[in-house]
């Protein structure tokens, strides 16, 4: 039989011959059986590129590209790795005794056309045993890149067999694993690349040709490998700047990117070179990889190759975090990357931020943003950041910073650092980016160039799926509380939320929590039966943590956890001190966690861990914690790490997230955000300035100067009088609150604008102004009070049932539903690609916005009133989602029953409607044979005659009636045969009444 596994090789060979490389059977090259270098290959190719350098010196490279530094096969390969990425320095006198020296590299990395590409199959080679590979590539006579294939025939193997022959090759043959940079695993159906060290989980497909599709269909992967990563430049490029070693306390890992990597680091470097100041503006752009699919790697990859780019004569590298943890944690990926970013630099305070900043070198240095803040002086605190470095070739790379990005207000610390490095250039990375009224990820750092969402990231095996388990938690009112809850009245300002808080506050009432932790337990017993592995729990509060730590740690069999939280010594209750931690403690919980050995099992966190937290043994998330948006997606990707024998992360709800869940994986894959319309930003800002003129035409007009030069006590006449002015009438005060508003939105929304920066401190006035009418109107402690007794009541009388097996209740076996399935994220409407900032521009230039005032209170309602309408919507909102859910399921079978019934009938999709229409009226059918034939005939009569809007021309209609008449006629009774077919032109009006566009 020729179908064997050398049909996948052969065709290897035949797509690598149509990419230009020359094929060369093994038995046809001559050579040592034990040397795996093509020598003849490497000579000739240094002596051409190299002419000008004396024959000693080019046998002095060769020798240095052939023989290397190491016991181990891992510090040779890392050793030969920099020869070949990084050069050679060669020395030699010339005739006349004169110190001479070249930088020698063993590839043309600039002209892959001077480089000489062989492929090789079958090629044998003698090392601890001998060895026959299925194919190699050399590269001037290096053996770079090795093939192992499997039968695609063949049943009992696949490509773990290839992964594991691979394996034993470096046992057998270890000198071609000197050299080796990538190795690929095929069985002709799946084709995966990866390092020579790597487990076959970290071995990848490579899925696009050119960055922009993506290729699903597994019986490609080989093709698509090879005509995406081996054209010679794409190759060349990925040898020299995407592959290298990590080096963990003598332990080397060897990585390589990944085709998402690959692809979205090479438009960052294209956008860099397009975009950095002076050329361009200085926002270079976004890469939105979903967490957990690399980032680090992928910041550390591309500052390497900016740090080579000769345009960019030898720039400075800033990588900003918003967090300490965060900044170390990178700062420590960044030092193991040492071979492809160089020397990393830590600003350890502010001064010492300001130091490194000022100097002319280039390099790469951490920070958090929070060091570009304002300093105390000896004269008072900075009124502005000075400036560092007016250099055009600073680059400063922002890791997922969310909560500080936005700082732009005077003082804030982004607009402090676009101060301090007025000419700095801008990239953001992100797995989440936002887009609300106050935050723009791509308004501030640019167009998103690269997008590789949750969804591809799980259709890869980058990341694991994520599946959703809901609990219900039924809340009732205690029957002794009833008078309580009905003598109080709750008349709170519409803003003012304090039932709906209440509850919230009251999912850590003493009941609730021992139910849901007996719940937690039990399940995380069950789960880690099968499958070993740690587990978080999201709680609303500190306070809660610290309950359900008690809660848990009190029943039997509760393994070993840890709360994860923030600390006050001064604040906090002494009974937390258990759970107090200094910065060094907290790092080796951290470890602890992280190790899937260590007996510390579950941890317990409110915000803490909750991004950039990587431990890849947590498989289980419980949450009872209302979460939206991109902070819900950083915090359910803490369970979506690759880990040995995990399927899959597990969502376990017990609050009712689902809509909120569904929502957001919606937005957070690449089609959920896509065609949004864009603000005009310029007009954005002409109407902001023209709107701090009318407010402050209302306050009669001031001048910020005057205002600052005045001594306390005429600042405080100043104001009293500008607020009687402004609290005469309801009518005056409601116009001023209203102007305001609409200013300060425009504000949130231009504020990473620097023609807004000067006009901040006025704004700061202004809104100043505002939160003294808010005081007097509505005075601060009374309210508080009351909202405090109305928590602690409800609180009371809330009491706990058994928890409600949602997934049970509609007879479902299990509901482990993908969070990025389409019938999951269908819970949510697609609303069209709306945006905030546009819609909120539109409602203040129609006068839309509204304000409240005291005459727009709630009608009082007793809080027991109150109360049961807000537990309705507390435990509508979870029995809606799992409905929904449900439904959704239904249809999805009945989806998978009709593609099984089309295949067996022989029916397209589109006529299976028309069968059952038929079929249901075959006793009156005249016609011999099967149905399925006058299916063919009816639908393609109606395709035949269907036109634009044909449902609103009464002659488009009456053509299809006729050519549907001619085919029924002689088939059906004629008493019958207008019934029929009017039900026939209801079916082509249900299905193509929108053609052509739906057909």
């Amino acid at each position: 039989m020729s179908l064997n596994e050398h049909t996948a090789q052969n065709a290897a060979i035949a797509w690598l011959k149509s990419l230009g490389y020359n094929h060369i059977p093994g038995n046809a090259i001559e050579r040592d059986l034990k040397k795996v270098v093509l020598e003849n290959e490497l000579k000739n190719f240094l002596k051409t590129t190299y002419p000008s350098v004396p024959e000693t010196a080019r046998n002095e490279a060769f020798a240095q590209f052939t023989q290397h530094e190491g016991m181990e096969v891992a510090y040779r390969n890392q050793d030969f790795h920099r020869k070949l990425t990084q050069g050679i320095d060669i020395a030699w006198k010339d005739a006349q005794g004169n110190e001479k020296a070249k930088h020698i590299y063993p590839i043309d990395y600039t002209h892959p056309e001077n480089n000489s590409f062989i492929v090789s199959d079958e090629l044998s080679i003698v090392g601890k045993n001998s060895r026959r590979t299925d194919l190699i590539i050399f590269i001037n006579g290096l053996p770079l890149i090795v093939f192992e294939f499997k039968n695609p025939f063949d049943s009992t193997v696949g490509v773990e067999n290839a992964h594991r022959q691979l394996h034993n090759y470096v046992l057998d043959i270890p000198q071609l694993f000197d050299y080796n940079a990538i190795c690929i695993a095929s069985d002709g159906l799946e084709a995966l690349h990866g390092m020579y060290s790597s487990a076959l989980e970290w071995f990848s497909p490579w899925k696009s040709l050119d960055g922009d599709d993506t290729e699903q269909k597994a019986e490609l992967q080989l093709e698509t490998l090879l005509h995406g990563l081996f054209p010679k430049k794409t190759l060349l490029d990925y040898l020299q700047h995407f592959i290298f070693h990590e080096d963990h306390n003598g332990k080397i890992i060897k990585k390589g990117a990944k085709y998402h990597q690959y692809w979205g680091i090479s438009r960052a470097v294209e956008s860099s070179l397009e975009n950095i100041k002076p050329n361009g503006d200085g926002r270079l752009g976004v890469i939105w990889h979903t967490q957990g699919s690399g980032k680090s790697i992928s910041m550390a990859i591309l500052t390497g190759i900016l740090r080579q780019r000769p345009e960019l004569k030898n720039p400075t590298i800033v990588i900003q975090v918003d967090r300490s943890d965060l900044d170390q944690q990178l700062h420590d990926n960044f030092v193991l990357a040492k071979d492809l970013v160089g020397d990393v630099q830590h600003a350890e305070s502010t001064d010492d931020l300001r130091r490194l900043l000022s100097s002319d070198g280039g390099g790469v240095i951490f920070t958090t943003i929070e060091k570009f803040r304002l300093k105390d002086l000896e004269n008072g605190k900075e009124t502005q950041h000075p400036i560092l470095s007016e250099r055009f070739n600073l680059i400063v790379m922002a890791d997922e910073a969310h909560r500080t990005q936005y700082g732009f207000e005077s003082g804030g610390f982004a607009q402090n650092i676009r101060r301090a490095l007025p000419n700095a250039s801008f990239i953001g990375f992100t797995g989440t980016p936002v887009d609300g009224k106050d935050a723009d990820t791509e308004q501030v750092f640019g167009p998103t160039i690269h997008t590789y969402d949750i969804k591809q990231a799980v259709e890869d095996g980058a990341t694991v799926p994520i599946y959703y388990e809901p609990k219900m938690v039924p809340l009732n009112i205690k029957a002794k509380y009833t008078q309580e809850l009905e003598e109080v009245e709750e008349q709170a300002e519409d803003t003012t939320v304090g039932v709906w808080a209440a509850v919230e506050d009251a999912a850590g009432s003493e009941d609730r929590v021992k139910t849901v932790a007996k719940d937690i337990l039990e399940h995380f017993k069950a789960r880690t039966k099968t499958l070993d592995g740690k587990a978080m729990v999201v709680c609303m509060s500190r306070r809660n943590c610290v309950k359900m730590y008690d809660a848990l740690s009190v029943l039997d069999d509760c393994p070993e956890i840890a709360v994860i939280m923030t600390s006050s010594p001064g604040k906090d209750p002494v009974s937390w001190n258990a759970h107090m931690r200094t910065k060094d403690a907290m790092e080796a919980v951290k470890s602890r966690f992280k190790n899937p050995e260590d007996p510390l099992k579950m941890v317990i966190v409110r915000d803490m861990w909750l991004t950039g937290f990587d431990a890849p043994c947590a498989h289980t998330m419980y949450v009872d914690k209302i979460m939206k948006g991109h902070n819900l997606m950083q915090a359910i990707a803490r369970v979506n790490r690759v880990f040995e024998g995990k399927p899959n992360g597990l969502v376990v709800d017990f609050i009712g997230i689902s809509g909120f869940l569904a929502e957001a994986t919606k937005k957070y894959t690449g089609s959920g955000g896509a065609g949004k319309p864009t603000l005009d930003l310029d007009a954005a800002v002409e109407l902001c300035l023209e709107q701090l003129s009318i407010v402050k035409s209302l306050l009669g007009g001031f001048e910020l100067d005057v205002i600052n030069e005045m001594p306390a006590t005429e600042k405080m006449k100043w104001t009293t009088s500008v607020l009687n002015g402004l609290l005469k009438d309801d009518a005056t005060t409601e116009g001023y609150l209203k102007e305001e508003r609409k200013l300060s939105e425009l504000i949130a929304m231009t504020n990473s604008d620097e023609r807004i920066w000067e006009i901040q401190e006025d704004v700061a006035i202004i809104q100043k102004l505002r939160e003294q009418i808010r005081k007097i109107k509505y005075p601060p402690g009374a309210q508080r009070t009351k909202n405090d007794r109305i928590k602690d009541l409800i609180s009371k009388s809330l009491e706990s049932q058994a928890i409600v097996d949602l997934a049970a209740m509609y007879n479902l076996d299990k509901i482990d539903i993908s969070i990025v399935d389409d019938s999951f994220q269908a819970i949510i409407k697609d609303k069209g690609g709306e945006n905030i900032k546009i819609e909120l521009l539109r409602r203040i230039i129609n006068d839309e916005l509204k304000v409240r005032m005291s005459k727009n209170i709630k009608k009082g309602r007793k809080l027991k009133d109150e109360l049961e309408k807000v537990l309705g919507k507390y435990h509508k909102n979870s029995l809606d989602s799992i409905a929904a859910i449900k439904h959704l399921l239904d249809i999805a079978n009945e989806m998978k029953e009709d593609d099984k019934r089309t295949k067996e009938l022989g029916l397209t999709e589109d006529e299976l409607a028309f069968y059952d229409l038929l079929s249901a009226n075959s006793a009156i059918l005249n016609e011999a044979g099967p149905v399925q034939d006058l299916v063919h005939t009816v639908v393609a009569s109606v395709k035949k005659n269907l036109q634009l809007d044909w449902t609103k021309k009464e002659n488009a209609r009456a053509a299809i009636r006729l050519a549907v008449k001619k085919e029924l006629r002689g088939k059906v009774p004629f008493s019958e045969l207008d019934k029929l077919l009017k039900e026939v032109i209801e079916q082509a009006e249900g299905q193509y009444g929108e053609w052509p566009l739906l057909g």
